[in-house]
């Protein structure tokens, strides 16, 4: 596929966002979502996005894996790869049903639009919107899967998971950096074989990893900055921004 300027602007304006989300500022994760699926549409998008998000993992990695608790992440990962389980079924429906439009469009700007208002809630309720128990637990790690698996937007329901455990904010970043590590490589092959099962309907094609490697060193720019502004910024108004322009990009993936 041939990338329109105002498309490859979008790009650019996506994988700094991304390298932002992984080393600073993690609010920003959330608004590449409906920018990548502006440019690709919602099911290439998927793919494309993955390689970028597992490039910036490697340097949230590098930066906070010593504040992280990787025992905390045991108790959830049986059920994030279920919900990734899920979300590969789900992706393959959507792609064997063979329309003219790209049904996982506004399924993504739903998605998002629900993690704003995840979001939105964890501002107002706090600790009251974590999950205490072990069932809550569960639904929250098949949750982060399916959604991450659909549409790489899992951010604010891990976000509540972490900030539930009362971590410090390099502690938070730790977490973050080794959890969506882990299991954004534990898509890959899945994202893989959808691909090949209907390379009518790709998730992952020589075009978009052209544009990744092209953007590669526009995270890695994202990420430096990000790792700059973590210890200087406060991210009330910014996150208010991302929101907001998150929300817009969501509404007009879902009637467009």
């Amino acid at each position: 596929m041939h990338l329109e300027p105002w498309q490859f602007a979008l790009g650019i304006v996506a994988a700094i966002l991304i390298g932002l989300a992984k080393t600073g500022i993690p609010g920003t994760g959330i608004l590449m979502v409906p920018i990548m699926a502006q440019v690709f549409g919602g099911r290439l998008s998927v793919g494309a996005t993955l390689p970028l998000l597992i490039f910036a993992d490697i340097f949230a990695v590098a930066y906070y894996h010593q504040h992280a608790k990787l025992d905390k992440l045991r108790q959830l990962g049986p059920w994030v790869l279920l919900g990734i389980v899920l979300g590969t079924v789900f992706l393959k429906v959507l792609g064997d049903s063979h329309t003219s439009k790209d049904l996982l469009n506004p399924v993504i700007g739903i998605i998002v639009l629900v993690m704003l208002g995840v979001s939105l809630a964890r501002t107002r309720m706090g600790d009251k919107l974590a999950p205490h128990s072990r069932v809550g637990t569960w639904g929250t790690g098949a949750i982060a899967g399916f959604t991450t698996m659909v549409s790489n937007a899992a951010g604010p329901v891990m976000a509540i998971y972490f900030t539930s455990m009362g971590l410090t904010k390099y502690q938070f970043m730790g977490m973050s950096a080794w959890y969506f590590f882990i299991f954004n490589l534990t898509k890959v092959p899945f994202l893989v074989w959808l691909t090949l099962d209907n390379p009518a309907e790709p998730l992952i094609t020589v075009e978009t990893l052209k544009f990744d490697l092209l953007m590669a060193p526009v995270v890695v720019i994202g990420a430096l900055l990000g790792r700059y502004l973590l210890p200087r910024f406060s991210q009330k108004a910014f996150d208010l921004t991302v929101l907001v322009l998150a929300a817009a990009a969501a509404i007009r993936l879902i009637f467009s």
